[in-house]
């Protein structure tokens, strides 16, 4: 078999931020596969597109933005089938992934799908966290500082929990749970070294002081970080 399927990085949204490796996959690619919403357009292949070949053939896999994992368990079913078939037949294929696929990426689905049937290479990316850290400035960790990354929709309990173990704090997610995090935050005495950020690297990025975030219009792509010490070198 002489096709391959390539999980590619395309990073957090800036183009420039997409790798010298993945750009050669791309350039190489028979079929490109991205993500999307069921209704809006892709955020990988918005970050990718000028890298395109002409003429490559693109699978979109829409994705339903629903917590039920079976819906969407059953849309990466159907997209696994369409992809192994062009390996077959002997294609390259490209499947974009914002951030770093194995970071909370979605082509960890494929992945576990495929990957017993055909030759597949995970290209890394940079990550929304590393990207946030550098954006804001602010250094997730040094010497032996534990760093946790937490998803904001963890309840309340389950987040106090973790936060108590950690020196630097990375919390994802955020959206409609902004007011939620920030109370959590003021209760354990960290909101004063909590850094708010949202959309990083795109063109629409914004980083504003917590106290003056709207929470009504908080996005998905929006995160906090938190250091103990205010600063990872104190």
């Amino acid at each position: 078999m002489s096709g391959k399927i390539y999980g590619v990085g395309v990073g957090p949204g800036d183009p420039d931020l997409i790798t010298l490796k993945a750009l050669k996959v791309l350039k190489k690619a028979d079929l490109i596969v991205y993500p999307a919403p069921e209704v809006g357009t892709s955020l990988a292949r918005s970050i990718a597109a000028k890298h395109f070949p002409t003429g490559t053939k693109e699978l979109v896999i829409k994705t339903p933005m629903v917590s039920e994992r079976f819906p969407a368990f059953e849309v990466y079913d159907k997209a696994s089938a369409k992809i192994s078939k062009a390996v077959r037949d002997g294609k390259i294929v490209a499947v974009l992934c914002e951030g770093d696929p194995f970071f909370y990426g979605s082509f960890m689905y494929l992945f576990s799908r495929l990957k017993n049937e055909c030759s597949i290479e995970v290209i890394p990316g940079v990550s929304s966290l590393t990207a946030c850290s550098a954006s804001l400035e602010s250094p997730l960790a040094s010497r032996n500082d534990i760093l946790i990354i937490l998803p904001a929709p963890l309840d309340n309990s389950e987040l106090e929990e973790k936060i108590k173990t950690a020196d630097s704090i990375a919390i994802i997610k955020i959206g409609r749970h902004f007011n939620r995090i920030k109370e959590l935050l003021k209760r354990h005495g960290l909101i004063q070294n909590a850094r708010y950020i949202e959309r990083a690297t795109m063109q629409t990025q914004k980083i504003i002081d917590i106290e003056k975030v709207d929470a009504k219009s908080t996005p998905y792509f929006s995160m906090i970080l938190i250091h103990s010490r205010e600063k990872a070198w104190l």
